[in-house]
């Protein structure tokens, strides 16, 4: 039997107005890059825990699990050396405002509309934010291309 193992990752979309925040990124991985608030599950730990850890340690700012809504699931294969499930939330309501607390990980945060985002954003958070703004809720990224995306229950 193979190992298996696939690496949970929690993004927040942090929304105002028609504005999403993007973190740039430093370093191997998406250098230069834009990305959302994100991070890996930590073991024992929920997914809207570590939501709110990862908004918390990267923008500094505190988001009340309640007020934490599932926008997007994600499978993604070509985003490391294991597969990746990505589970996106959304968060329209914080105490704080952002600021860059991760200086050695990332260089800039800025608010941008989710229609017009930057050239440079890191596709694995695009598809997310992609979906998001679209309303599906479960995707597929760099496994078989003709996966339809399944759209949230209206």
């Amino acid at each position: 039997m193979s190992d298996r193992h696939t690496v949970i990752d929690v993004h927040v979309l942090l929304v105002r107005d028609d504005e999403v925040l993007l973190i740039r990124r430093r370093g191997e991985y998406g250098g230069g890059m834009w990305h959302l608030p994100s991070g890996k599950l930590d073991a024992g730990e929920s997914l809207l825990a570590a939501a709110v850890r990862e908004v918390r340690e990267e923008v500094g700012v505190v988001v009340d699990p309640g007020d934490l809504r599932h926008a997007h699931t994600v499978h993604v294969a070509d985003s490391g050396p294991v597969p990746r499930l990505g589970v996106f939330f959304e968060a329209r309501a914080w105490e704080g405002e952002p600021i860059n607390r991760e200086p050695d990980k990332c260089s800039a945060i800025d608010w941008f509309p989710l229609r017009d985002l930057p050239d440079d954003v890191i596709p694995y958070p695009l598809a997310g934010i992609d979906a998001y703004r679209d309303g599906v809720a479960f995707g597929v990224l760099g496994w078989d291309e003709h996966t339809p995306r399944v759209s949230a229950p209206v």
